[in-house]
């Protein structure tokens, strides 16, 4: 129960730090939903962990319900995790996500099959997703990589790395530009 505790306690720090218009942790606490769906996601997780059987499925709608927030029970979340206006946001049962992560409004964390086994995405360490943006697939996304907002991402994304468009492609990698194939160039239709 600690370890619960202490990660909500990174989230309330995280909210803080990376959310300027934040006017202290009573702010974060009572009015922040993309705070209490974590919040209540530790909690949940915890339940559907042990083995109870149905309750974790139904708190993690009545979650959804108050927060416009889905994670579903069996999603791992690292601490330090940060959903700015999360409406829309639905993270998928085998995503997992690393350590102070954000992401925005509209982010779908999602499956592209219906086979079990691992079909969502994983985030490495301190990434950052855009509005709007879908990460398909069992796809990993680096530590530190920004994905842009409406970005549709269905490939691996490395560390350090920007990926933007539909579908995504990497834009920048380590802090340099990254040029787009001559053949896709080609392709590219100018509207004037």
């Amino acid at each position: 129960m600690d370890d619960i505790f202490s990660a909500i306690g990174s989230d309330l720090r995280a909210a803080l730090e990376r959310d300027p218009a934040a006017r202290g942790a009573a702010d974060v606490v009572l009015s922040y939903p993309g705070f209490h769906a974590v919040a209540a996601h530790r909690f949940i997780h915890a339940l559907h962990r042990s083995g109870i059987p149905l309750l974790p499925r139904w708190l993690s709608n009545v979650n959804r319900f108050f927060t416009g927030i889905e994670i579903h029970p069996n999603a791992r979340i690292g601490r330090g995790f940060f959903i700015d206006h999360g409406m829309g946001v639905v993270i998928g049962e085998t995503a997992e996500v690393g350590e102070n992560c954000t992401v925005y409004q509209g982010v779908t964390l999602g499956g592209t099959s219906l086979a079990r086994g691992k079909r969502h995405p994983t985030l490495g360490k301190n990434v950052t997703v855009g509005v709007g943006a879908s990460l398909l697939g069992a796809i990993v996304v680096g530590d530190n990589a920004k994905i842009g907002g409406g970005s549709v991402v269905v490939r691996d994304v490395p560390a350090n790395a920007t990926a933007v468009g539909v579908p995504a492609r990497v834009v920048m990698k380590d802090g340099v530009a990254v040029s787009a194939p001559a053949e896709e160039e080609a392709n590219w239709t100018w509207v004037i």
